[in-house]
């Protein structure tokens, strides 16, 4: 069939029929392209997933979802072109706006996906605290520039907006100088990060120990040791001192033990199997303060000093390290016949005996 037959068969038909005629016409060719749009989308992902790169298939899963609706929203309203619906050219500016946003925001989305998944394959540190702020930031930006322009294509003069924005702007800041003040505080840890997602901090300042759940741009949550939550207001961090126990090289061994005044002969050689064992130990880090000392005459016994550093910091291995020395400790005391001492009392009672005539 050529087209002038396609042309005649148009021309003979009731002219109460033809638009029927243009809309499934039109139906027709957006579900072909919208058909085969998705099978070169696919074919390219497949060819692209396994690649070195994060962008490409990043841009392809992007694309998935908001392209479909573009070709079926540019479909409908050349369809309502039939119609002579004059809003036709206008609605398919907004969807071109609407669709580059979402296809921006979700490329961002998967881009930082892609970035934490290759560093955790590829055993990297990436600090996901940051990663997320970052692209929340790209994210809010690109939201902010789509509404500015949505509004100057339906004809809202930009200018006059934002010069209201900042008037009001005042007024906002006023009534929700809390709001802000927590917002700048959670831009201050995403900057100078004092913690991260994942770590146990704490406040000599406040009731506050725990891990770190969530950073959020008003709130951060703390998940305390006896699992609940805690919602702290951000800008309480810049009013107090914050402690991360989880940025620690090394724990701290610190432990004073009394032997009895009987073995005051047994205290240097006892000391001195006490250091070298220590110095052979395999989870004492000997390159950190290592001191071992006899320090006072105490009521009931003799005491000295462990001062030692443990190279892991995972607080459950520290204690399976930490017996396993205060075990050794009470093992060479032992050997050498000599007791850790308990308090004692001793009484001596003299003999004022006189003697009478």
């Amino acid at each position: 069939m050529d087209l002038s037959t396609l042309n005649q068969l148009l021309h003979d038909l009731p002219q109460d029929k033809i638009w029927m005629v243009k809309v499934f016409a039109i139906i027709f060719i957006a579900l072909l392209v919208d058909f085969f749009h998705k099978r070169v989308l696919r074919f390219l992902y497949s060819k692209t997933k396994d690649s070195a790169s994060l962008w490409d298939d990043a841009l392809l899963q992007a694309l998935m979802g908001p392209t479909s609706v573009l070709i079926w929203v540019f479909g409908m309203s050349f369809a309502g072109d039939v119609f002579h619906f004059q809003y036709s050219a206008l609605l398919r500016q907004l969807v071109v706006i609407i669709v580059v946003a979402w296809v921006v925001v979700k490329f961002i989305n998967f881009v930082e996906k892609n970035m934490i998944d290759s560093a955790e394959k590829a055993s990297k540190f990436l600090d996901k605290t940051t990663s997320h702020a970052i692209t929340q930031l790209l994210r809010i930006s690109v939201v902010i520039s789509t509404l500015l322009i949505t509004l100057q294509t339906v004809g809202i003069n930009i200018s006059a907006v934002l010069t209201f924005g900042g008037i009001g702007g005042l007024a906002v800041g006023f009534a929700a100088k809390d709001l802000l003040a927590n917002f700048f505080g959670g831009l201050m840890i995403f900057l100078d990060r004092p913690f991260s997602v994942g770590d146990w901090i704490r406040s000599p300042d406040q009731n506050i120990e725990g891990t770190v759940e969530n950073i959020g741009w008003r709130l951060s949550r703390i998940r305390t040791f006896d699992k609940r939550p805690l919602y702290i207001p951000n800008s309480t961090f810049a009013r107090i001192s914050v402690e991360n126990p989880s940025r620690m090289t090394n724990r701290r061994i610190n432990e004073t033990i009394g032997l009895r005044y009987e073995d005051i002969t047994k205290v240097e050689p006892i000391l001195n199997d006490i250091k070298s064992m220590l110095h052979s130990h395999q989870d004492i880090d000997t390159q950190q303060t290592l001191m071992v000392n006899f320090t006072s005459f105490g009521a009931s016994s003799l005491d000295f000093f462990i001062y030692t550093f443990t190279k892991t910091t995972n607080w459950k291995e520290f204690h399976v390290v930490k017996q396993d020395v205060l075990l050794k400790i009470a093992e060479i005391i032992s050997r050498h016949d000599a007791e850790i001492a308990f308090p004692t009392r001793t009484l001596h009672i003299e003999n004022d005996a006189t003697t009478t005539a």
